[in-house]
């Protein structure tokens, strides 16, 4: 995308969030923060966005997002599980309406077998709704991030422009 189009992305979300008096949290690890600095480009987004976590560390995961110990240690750190989790954490530690969580391996290392470089899961978490989606990018460590917050903007957008008025 280029900043023109991400911008009308930004600033569609920030108008459904805030005509439907509904309120953003998020989690992310290896996106580190970029998704809430494109919500934030967004001149009046104190009025939707409560704040974020940058929860890197399986640790911050786990204690300040409330992450299960054994979600970790069984499905790992970059699975559904874990994004719908740290999604589920931030929208009760933030209290608010909806929240989205991004966590995978962007590169250039940390690849496994059954998880390359580029997989990511990108979740939402709102009181009606919960939803996942899983990505593998062809990227390098930048291209992945932003094709994430993307993703993770277009999910956003998906849900709210399908949410009752």
């Amino acid at each position: 995308m280029n900043q023109a189009s991400e911008r009308v992305v930004e600033q569609r979300v920030g108008q459904l969030l805030a005509k439907r008096g509904l309120t953003l949290a998020l989690a992310e690890s290896c996106t580190g923060g970029l998704i809430g600095h494109r919500i934030t480009n967004v001149a009046g987004s104190s009025e939707y966005f409560i704040g974020g976590v940058v929860a890197y560390a399986n640790d911050a995961k786990e204690r300040v997002l409330g992450v299960g110990h054994d979600t970790l240690r069984d499905d790992g750190a970059v699975s559904e599980q874990t994004a719908l989790e740290m999604a589920r954490g931030a929208r009760c530690l933030l209290m608010a309406d909806v929240a989205l969580a991004v966590t995978g391996i962007v590169g250039p290392g940390g690849g496994m077998p059954g998880k390359p470089v580029g997989l990511v899961y990108i979740a939402l978490s709102a009181r009606d709704v919960e939803r996942c989606e899983r990505y593998v990018w062809p990227h390098d460590r930048a291209g992945n991030k932003a094709a994430s917050v993307d993703a993770a903007l277009g999910l956003l957008l998906a849900y709210l422009e399908g949410c009752p008025t």
